[in-house]
């Protein structure tokens, strides 16, 4: 009779009438997860009973099983397994435990379960995803499949999975087994043990008491999962889950990570539940058996391309002016600003990272500032960045605190335990932080973002938790200068309310002037009606390239390039920074001031960056002296402009303030007080005398405004005032 298996002391059942035939009993359906580790195959490999055997002999006890592998095994047992998760996992990991016995013991029916470890099985799968928002009671008890952001990790804690309870009165033993996640158990209210003679102990009420050291216990953690920002719709708060991993499936993700999660759908009693008297209501959590995190980009972005995208990227990347392209792509319903939107390309793009033999790291992200008057669509830009960009964090600068962009230590409710929780800069790991009203943010919140600008990485020391995150991020950020409008006759200092080591972390300023000028204006007007009218073509509001396609590209470029500079580009790029250092330095001492935006290595560095970005873009493995000349021009548009500060006809401020000074005298002592003079006539004879526009325009502006003199006629007149 042992040669056919009798004597595994199994329970066996058979059929008695037809179409009854169903797989149900707990032996059957374990002997199938059995056969299904020891026989699927792919090919010529027993892909589950190899992995099985190599986890085991690195003493890992747990295998990772594809459903879709189990459904081409066993369509029925599949379903089963995803829709009674809870009551076939058990089955599944007891056939994993039969078959690592078979792997460990050359005679596996001389040896004790007790001897086998237990191992886990966790899964993955291709299913759709269902977002957070979209999970009801319908999900409760089924396998469900989400997508998120772990907001929240806390320390690892013990989880009983067998109570060992011993009553006080007659010292019997008995054995609880408990179910995974929060669920609690319930000691027996009686002892049912008897004495020797057959006859019940007459033990008194609630006897048992849990003995810990002969209990059995896994590590457990709970993790807190919230929507990504892209799928939280507009005016809504983003939701969030708890899950509870469990065993090998602890400390796989930290706060920022992209995860999506495959678990059970279950519910709890929570405390306040209970406290309120709330007996029937239960709050819902998940109980993760398959965590899968994206691995391109630390757990961001797209984790793999198709043959058709590769093809269809380095296609894109051969393009010869692929670079004005992009730039006309971003955000192509506002007007103009060219170079503002190059340098976006290259902030989305970003340089390459370096860590040094030292273990140093050199940042790759390029941070770009956009300041200037009201009215130049700097939001706008920023909102389209935080769209075409793969991971974005979009926020405002009065409404964001330090906490609120670094991170924050807070209390769990229930376990009194303190853990972090990322803000935006960590939660935009990989990305881009768009942070608008950036000048309106508080000085010490401000200070909060100098770290993680140039270190990327945000340190925290709170309530004795004392770590380091990971904020590599590029910033964009959008500010107005301090009188709300730029002031042209005020120098960049007293226009920018930033301190120096804030302005020394942008590699690009750019400063946004909403310019006087008549052809512009008309265009400008002529643009924005046909906008809001829909009266241009199609190509010219969506961008030659839409919106999907360029955050795809982005991603493959950043996935698959990281450029250097050649030789020659770096000797290039050396002495033209020691130019600039120079002619800084010499305008410094002719102006006695010294310059809000300094030029330090880290301008060179900047340079460095978006010239590899530049490169990046064509997937070019080297930045060379034509990326570097355009790394340069636009270094000088937007910095060193900034520094300048240009007048009209090329002046600098100095000349103009200097002009504006001898005009104010020449005209108090030239018009006797009550005296009328036609502007035109008044502004000719300046002209002629070899004064600029605009220093002839600034000083009857401030003449006017104090009250010297008077404009009559719709402004054709000019009325001399006393004092």
């Amino acid at each position: 009779m042992a040669s056919l298996g009798w004597d595994q002391g199994q329970v066996y059942s058979t059929s008695v009438l037809p179409g009854e035939e169903q797989v149900d009993s707990f032996s059957e359906t374990t002997a199938l997860f059995f056969d299904f580790i020891q026989t699927f195959r792919l090919g010529n490999n027993y892909i589950y009973r190899e992995q099985l055997s190599q986890n085991l002999l690195t003493k890992q006890y747990y295998i990772e099983v594809d459903i879709n592998h189990l459904i081409s095994f066993n369509a029925d047992l599949a379903n089963k397994l995803t829709t009674t998760p809870a009551d076939y996992l058990p089955r599944f990991e007891t056939a994993v435990k039969d078959s690592a016995k078979r792997i460990l013991f050359s005679n596996p029916n001389t040896v004790s379960n007790l001897d086998v470890p237990d191992c886990q099985v966790t899964l993955k799968s291709s299913a759709n995803v269902i977002q957070i928002r979209d999970l009801n009671s319908d999900y409760i008890g089924k396998l469900v499949r989400i997508p998120g952001i772990v907001i929240g990790a806390s320390t690892l804690s013990s989880r009983a999975t067998q109570v060992t309870a011993m009553c006080r009165s007659c010292r019997s033993i008995k054995i609880i087994p408990v179910t995974g996640g929060f669920s609690s158990i319930v000691l027996p209210r009686t002892c049912d043990s008897t004495s020797v003679s057959g006859e019940r102990n007459d033990c008194p009420m609630d006897p048992f008491v849990i003995m810990h050291d002969k209990c059995k216990f896994v590590d457990s953690q709970v993790i807190k999962l919230q929507e990504a920002p892209d799928m939280v719709p507009v005016g809504d708060l983003p939701r969030h889950t708890i899950l509870n991993a469990d065993r090998w499936l602890t400390n796989r993700v930290v706060p920022g990570m992209r995860a999506v999660v495959m678990g059970i759908y279950s519910i709890f009693q929570s405390k306040s539940a209970k406290s309120t008297g709330a007996a029937a209501v239960r709050t819902p959590y998940i109980r993760i058996v398959g965590l899968s995190v994206d691995q391109h980009n630390n757990g961001r972005g797209k984790p793999h391309f198709t043959d058709a995208e590769e093809e269809e990227y380095i296609r894109m990347s051969r393009q010869p002016d692929l670079y004005e392209t992009f730039a006309r792509s971003l955000a192509p319903s506002i007007f103009g600003n060219m170079d503002i939107k190059k340098a976006i390309t290259c902030l989305l793009f970003s340089g390459s990272k370096k860590i040094l033999p030292d273990g140093m790291r050199l940042r790759g992200d390029i941070s770009v500032l956009l300041l200037g008057d009201p009215g130049t669509a700097k939001s706008q830009l920023l909102k389209f960045t935080e769209k075409v960009a793969p991971i974005a964090v979009y926020t405002s600068g009065k409404g964001s605190s330090a906490a609120g962009l670094t991170a924050s230590v807070i209390r769990d409710p229930s376990s009194r335990d303190f853990y972090l929780e990322g803000g935006a800069m960590v939660l935009a790991d990989g990305g881009v932080v768009c942070i608008d009203e950036f000048d309106k943010m508080r000085d010490e919140d401000r200070v909060a973002i100098h770290e993680a600008m140039e270190q990327q990485t945000i340190s925290i020391a709170k309530a004795g938790i004392t770590t380091i995150l990971n904020s590599r991020t590029s910033v964009l950020a959008a500010a107005n200068p301090v009188f709300g409008r730029y002031d042209d006759m005020k120098s960049a200092g007293e226009n920018i309310d930033f301190q120096t080591t804030i302005l020394s972390r942008f590699d690009m300023i750019f400063i946004v002037k909403d310019d006087h000028n008549e052809s512009r204006d008309m265009s400008i007007a002529r643009h924005v009606l046909n906008v809001h009218m829909n009266r241009q073509t199609q190509d010219a509001v969506m961008g030659e390239i839409d919106l999907e396609k360029m955050k795809a590209y982005i991603n493959y470029c950043k996935t698959k390039c990281a450029p250097r500079l050649t030789a020659a580009a770096a000797t290039k790029l050396s002495s033209h920074f020691v130019s600039i250092r120079k002619e800084m330095k010499d305008t410094e001492r002719d102006t006695e001031v010294r310059s809000t935006i300094p030029i330090t290595i880290r301008q060179l560095e900047a340079i460095i960056r978006i010239s590899e970005s530049l490169a990046k873009m064509t997937l070019s493995p080297y930045a060379n002296e034509q990326h570097v000349d355009e790394a340069i021009r636009l270094f000088k548009y937007s910095t060193l402009d900034a520094i300048s500060n240009g007048g009209a006809d090329g002046m600098t401020r100095s000349d103009i303030m200097s002009e504006v000074q001898l005009i104010e005298k020449d005209i108090q002592k030239r018009l006797p007080v009550g005296s009328q003079v036609p502007y035109a006539k008044l502004k000719d004879h300046y002209l002629r005398d070899g004064f600029s526009e605009a220093a002839f325009s600034r000083a009857m502006t401030i003449l006017a405004r104090r009250d010297m003199l008077a404009l009559r006629a719709q402004g054709k007149m000019v009325l001399r005032q006393g004092f």
